[in-house]
């Protein structure tokens, strides 16, 4: 049974090792699972508003014949319900949920709890299904995202991993949500992730593309919302479009400043959290008696604006009327999303606008339904800060490429618009005013300028292939490494074997001992790397491989041994050029006031140490003396002798040498290494 066991668990590991196959069939377990929680969220929708209401889709016909005091109870009941469960279950589930799948991404290698999943899906289908003023899929993002990572969680995958898997629930989730895959692919690399330059791109869209074939399998093959054929009718409309842009930037700009008012508002009154919720629900009752409109996504709505059948003075309304009740509903403490309220304000916009334009150039312009649309997609930028996804998820919903170039013009006006006026966007603001800065401070890759050759151990852990068991267990049991490399008597690397591998033979007493070989056990299946490898790649390999060291080789044709790298060591590079980065703004006054030979402690195992330079070293370059290989220490800033003012920026406190410096009689250096290199710096003894 235990052997069993252990073998099931050797596939497992030997199977989540290979990449590409791995991640693909997780992506499209979570784009299923995806799928099927969009699908869910619908249904419960639903299912409350039956519960709540008496109808399956709470139309505004069918509004209209409900008492107001239902009107006014029901949000109150359903906000009841919802503050329970956020406040004494999840409180992940308060709020619109994109910022908090931001926040696991970002400082918690995307560990969000499993708990989540359910709760968002309640208290957001209860919240809709009772009149909350918000949207479903900022629920079905982060419930997606959940799902994705709770998969990783389960399967016990590295930290990057686990933020793919992340990102390939929130795609999941704004696939099947509109029925646009590539606009959910591109919504979770533009917001969720804020990284194009994301490594693995293949398992967000395969879980986009899977999880809208099960939204279209159980709900049909149809876009979000009902939008008629629209095209460009003169080339002068562009500058109505370019307005429309402005308009919209400020509706956006307008929706964000009063959402985080009322959330202060909230936050500030001395109640339990669910009697703000309540009193959140009761608003929102009070003002639905008179907007019917404000209750739920309101897509009904909406799709009575593209189709033009709303008065430009009821959309202008609108709009003021979705923002309040939207900020009421999230900042009270509801459980929903803001992607859909901003897509409504954006609908309202452009419609009022566009009536306004049509009534005054008619026969150059469109009907108000095509600036409605554009309108969408704009303030959903502006809000967002996500031009490709908001072009994208319009132009999936219309597959029309007549409205795309005003749809562009607009949206990239909005865009450019709130940047300019507010950094932050509608999701990132509130992880800003948590102390959270998600992208201030995003690292350059620093790796890429180190290569394999600047950290290479040459100290060989090493076994011949035609070694027997015997001579193979005394030399592992010798040393002080759980990996061996074996290779041919030319120094060729034929492959690895473990400490494990070993004890596996020797439990098996059918095989004499004398007669198993280095060859019978070793792995040929490694990842191999070469002197001038950047460090960013060994990363992304040590990445791929549950092993801490890789071996070096000369090239693939001849697979001579040169040494190896240590994952740690790789680590560690790039924790001195993260803290080399950090510390050449503020140096001056650390070096200007250091006496020559303090030592500062930084990290565990290192020191910053400001000593006088070997006469060795004078009328020689750092890139000539290879200071960090032959001593293993970095130079970090050179102060001269009475010459602060040099003329060469790199002698000056405060900045960093070059490579290509030349030490001068009395230069003092500041070093950053362990004590043992520093020492050898010191006395001018590099590695032997």
């Amino acid at each position: 049974m235990f052997d069993l066991r252990d073998r099931l668990e050797q596939y497992f590991h030997r199977f989540r090792g290979t990449e590409h196959t791995f991640m693909v069939i997780v992506a499209v377990i979570i784009g299923l699972l995806g799928g099927l929680g969009a699908v869910a969220i619908q249904w419960m929708i639903k299912l409350f508003k039956k519960l709540f209401w008496g109808d399956w889709d709470l139309t505004l016909d069918y509004l209209g014949t409900v008492p107001w005091g239902w009107k006014i109870a029901i949000p109150v009941i359903g906000s009841a319900i919802v503050g329970a469960v956020v406040y004494y279950f999840s409180r992940e589930a308060k709020g619109h949920g994109v910022p908090e799948v931001m926040e696991a991404i970002a400082l918690h290698n995307g560990k969000i709890r499993p708990r989540v999943v359910l709760a968002k899906l309640f208290a957001s289908s209860v919240y809709i299904g009772a009149g909350g003023s918000v949207g479903r899929e900022g629920p079905v993002i982060q419930i997606g995202s959940s799902i994705g990572s709770m998969i990783g969680q389960l399967l016990r995958v590295n930290p990057r991993r686990n933020k793919t898997f992340v990102a390939c629930g929130a795609a999941s989730g704004i696939a099947a949500a509109f029925n646009a895959p590539v606009a959910g692919a591109l919504f979770s690399v533009e917001i969720i992730l804020g990284d194009f330059g994301v490594a693995q791109f293949s398992p967000i869209v395969i879980s986009s593309v899977i999880a809208t074939v099960v939204s279209r399998h159980f709900l049909g093959d149809f876009p979000a919302f009902e939008v008629p054929k629209y095209h460009l009718v003169s080339p002068l409309e562009l500058i109505p479009y370019a307005l429309l842009g402005l308009l919209a930037g400020a509706v956006a700009l307008l929706f964000t400043k009063t959402l985080y008012s009322l959330e202060d508002f909230f936050d500030n009154l001395k109640l339990n959290g669910v009697i703000k919720t309540m009193i959140g629900g009761l608003l929102i009752g009070c003002m639905g008696v008179f907007v019917p409109h404000i209750y739920g996504v309101g897509y009904d709505t909406m799709n009575a604006a593209l189709l033009g059948h709303l008065s430009w003075s009821i959309m202008l309304m609108l709009i003021f009327a979705k923002i309040v009740a939207t900020s009421i509903s999230l900042g009270s403490g509801g459980s929903g999303g803001i992607f859909a309220p901003s897509l409504f304000l954006g609908t309202m916009t452009g419609g009022f606008f566009g009536a306004l334009v049509h009534m005054i150039m008619p026969e150059y312009s469109a009907s108000s339904g095509a600036y409605s649309l554009v309108g969408m997609g704009a303030v959903v930028a502006g809000a967002t800060h996500a031009p490709i996804t908001a072009i994208l998820i319009i132009f999936e919903m219309t597959n029309d490429y007549k409205i795309i170039l005003p749809l562009m013009i607009s949206t990239i006006i909005a865009t450019v618009f709130t940047t300019k006026l507010k950094k932050e966007s509608i999701y990132t603001l509130k992880l800003v005013r948590k102390g959270i800065d998600l992208f201030g401070g995003r690292d350059v890759n620093l790796l890429r300028q180190h290569r394999v050759k600047d950290i290479m151990r040459r100290d060989q852990n090493i076994i011949l292939n035609t070694a027997t068991l015997p001579d193979l267990l005394q030399v592992m049991l010798a040393g002080k490494h759980e990996e061996y490399f074996v290779v041919d008597r030319e120094g060729a690397l034929k492959g690895v074997i473990t400490l494990q591998q070993a004890k596996e033979f020797i439990e098996d007493k059918d095989i004499p001992p004398e007669l198993v070989i280095a060859s019978d056990l070793m792995s040929s299946d490694m990842q191999c790397l070469q002197p001038e490898d950047n460090l960013d790649l060994v990363m992304h390999q040590f990445g791929r491989v549950d092993s801490r060291q890789l071996p070096v080789i000369e090239n693939e044709q001849s697979r001579l041994l040169l040494g190896r790298v240590r994952a740690k060591d790789v680590i560690d590079m790039y924790n001195k050029e993260i803290f080399k980065k950090d510390l050449a703004g503020g140096m001056h006054s650390i070096v200007t006031g250091m006496e020559r030979d303090r030592t500062i402690e930084v990290f565990d195992t290192h020191q910053i140490v400001e000593t006088t330079i070997s006469d060795q070293f004078v009328g020689k370059t750092i890139r000539e003396l290879d200071v960090r290989n032959r001593f293993g220490v970095e130079v970090i800033l050179i102060r001269k002798r009475g010459d602060a003012d040099a003329d060469d920026p790199s002698a000056r406190p405060g900045a960093l040498p070059t490579a290509d410096y030349v030490f001068e009689e009395g230069d003092n250096v500041l070093i950053l290494g362990e004590e043992e290199n520093i020492e050898r710096f010191r006395h001018n003894n590099p590695y032997s």
